[in-house]
């Protein structure tokens, strides 16, 4: 099952993630953004609280939002700078 092992925010809700199976890119989390958890999200200063949690394996804010790894995955930007090992 793919992790995450690095996140850094970027502009907007975008994060630049890396995963434990090599890939790495970055990932508009606006999606997140819906719902009860998701409101404190809109604020950037909140949303650059965000770290790894080791046990889970995925990223985490303050509130104990913490959106699967796989989808994180999924949504992996295709643009420049993304990045993805060759299996």
């Amino acid at each position: 099952m793919v992790g995450v092992i690095k996140a850094a925010p970027l502009e907007g809700h975008v994060l630049r993630i890396e995963f434990s199976d090599g890939s790495a890119g970055d990932v508009d989390c606006s999606f997140l953004l819906a719902g009860g958890l998701g409101e404190e999200l809109r604020d950037p200063a909140y949303f650059r609280q965000v770290t790894v949690d080791p046990d889970l394996r995925t990223v985490v804010w303050p509130n104990g939002l913490d959106p699967a790894p796989e989808l994180l995955h999924r949504r992996l930007s295709s643009a420049a700078g993304s990045v993805s090992s060759a299996a």
